[in-house]
């Protein structure tokens, strides 16, 4: 194997797009985190814990519709336009039941809020987003597939300008339905709700409208002669987004329960743990969209059955990862204190938060190689060790050790939440030396085949 520039180029034509569009997209939760907290504490507490119900259970359902980029980039490849045709359609269906079970979800969400023991003024709040949200999921899903397509033929530059016009749309929504502008009601918090879902549905129209109007993408055949529902086709992709998307789930919940296990050891703790888990965030967009762009470049060169140049590809992202994993590290070693102090003027909380982003730094480079070796393998359409492996490393090995590092005297003096830290980088080592193993058996298998 070697490394080969122009596979680097192409990687990156397709990465950069994609990255700036996962930052405008978290742009949007920082939006709503700043507005909602101008109106109250209580506001600012509903948001957290309705988006913190919520999401889990939305980053899943894009997990499983991810699927898609890997089988249309797999078609396309193969010069398969009937394949795209038909996935692109059964998705839309699998969108329509997904979409129904998300609607059905608030109805349990009550339960779930009186659980957390937080004010009635809060839950009612919480509970409020939620209903206003659930009216936007099916345009988010059907946002997603759309996307999925444009990105599995190679077109990842339409996601970033629908992205802006998404976060125009959430600041105008936001300031009239948070503030009770243009003669609305002030709704604070559920106004947030109100918003994206108006967002999903402005980027889906958008997202559809391109398309239409689309010379690659030819949107108008992709819904010409609509095929009956094939369950066995749903079924397929559903098989191939459920490791995906439980592997979503396992990380989001994972960093989702640390503030709770550190809850007990202060204010400090928790917020030095949130301002790095914020900051890592953030970074973890360069690594995570450099996996779509290869999840897209393999799947073309697997649709080719170019082997030879499928394995310098597979190559080439390892070390465009590695790269990309030692610069972020750097950077993040080099800004940690100014970037610290634009979260906080609280010395003791700072320096907390700047000692677990030291801690950060060494998880870059397994972070980087585990994702890249997901997006081979989501690629190559062999996404069922994902789903094994991220639990394992991430809860029973990543949480496990940092639980007794950080809150015990088994092992060492507890260390708070720099001990959850350890047991992150520890756990995405395995997982990274586990899903780099997985590749390697993969592509051994498709060559002697």
């Amino acid at each position: 194997m070697k490394f080969s520039l122009w596979e680097a180029k192409r990687l990156l034509q397709l990465a950069i797009p994609v990255f700036f569009a996962q930052i405008i997209l978290v742009l949007m939760s920082v939006v709503d985190t700043m507005m909602a907290g101008q109106v109250s504490a209580n506001d600012l507490a509903a948001l957290s814990i309705a988006t913190g119900v919520l999401n889990p259970v939305i980053f899943s359902l894009q997990g499983i519709l991810l699927a898609l980029t890997s089988v249309v980039a797999h078609c396309h490849g193969a010069k398969d336009k009937k394949g795209i045709k038909h996935y692109f359609q059964q998705s839309l269906f699998l969108v329509a039941i997904l979409s129904a079970l998300v609607f059905l979800f608030p109805l349990i969400t009550p339960y779930i809020f009186s659980k957390l023991g937080a004010k009635a003024e809060i839950i009612n709040t919480s509970q409020a987003y939620i209903e206003y949200v659930k009216w936007g999921v099916l345009g988010f899903l059907v946002f997603n597939v759309y996307r999925n397509v444009s990105e599995g033929i190679g077109l990842t530059k339409v996601t970033f300008y629908i992205s802006i016009i998404g976060l125009l749309v959430n600041v105008v929504a936001n300031y009239i339905f948070i503030y009770g502008k243009l003669g609305m009601p002030a709704m604070g918090a559920a106004g947030c709700g109100v918003a994206t879902s108006l967002v999903a549905c402005a980027m889906a129209l958008s997202q559809i409208i391109y398309s239409f109007n689309s010379n690659k993408l030819k949107g108008r055949w992709l819904v010409s002669r609509f095929e009956k529902p094939n369950f066995r086709s749903m079924f397929y992709l559903t098989k191939l987004g459920f490791p995906i998307s439980m592997a979503t789930f396992f990380e989001v919940t994972l960093f989702a329960c640390i503030p709770l296990f550190i809850a007990d050891l202060g204010a400090i703790m928790v917020s030095g743990h949130q301002i790095a888990a914020s900051v890592t965030a953030v970074l973890f967009m360069m690594p995570l969209s450099l996996s779509m762009a290869i999840a897209i470049r393999i799947g073309n060169l697997s649709g080719q059955q170019a082997y030879t140049q499928l394995k310098t590809a597979i190559f080439t992202s390892f070390c465009l990862a590695a790269m990309i994993a030692f610069f972020v590290a750097l950077v993040t070693f080099i800004f940690r204190e100014p970037v610290t102090y634009l979260y906080t003027q609280n010395d003791q909380v700072a320096q907390l938060a700047m000692g677990i982003i030291i801690l950060a730094c060494f998880y870059q480079l397994p972070d980087a190689l585990q994702v890249a070796a997901s997006g081979v393998l989501r690629g190559l359409k062999h996404t069922q060790p994902i789903m094994g492996i991220t639990f394992v490393s991430y809860w029973l090995i990543g949480f496990a050790l940092g639980y007794v590092l950080a809150k015990t005297n088994w092992l060492v003096e507890p260390m708070g939440a720099k001990g959850f830290w350890i047991g992150i980088i520890v756990g995405l080592s395995v997982a990274a030396c586990l899903l780099l193993l997985s590749v390697r058996t993969r592509l051994a298998k498709m060559v002697t085949n």
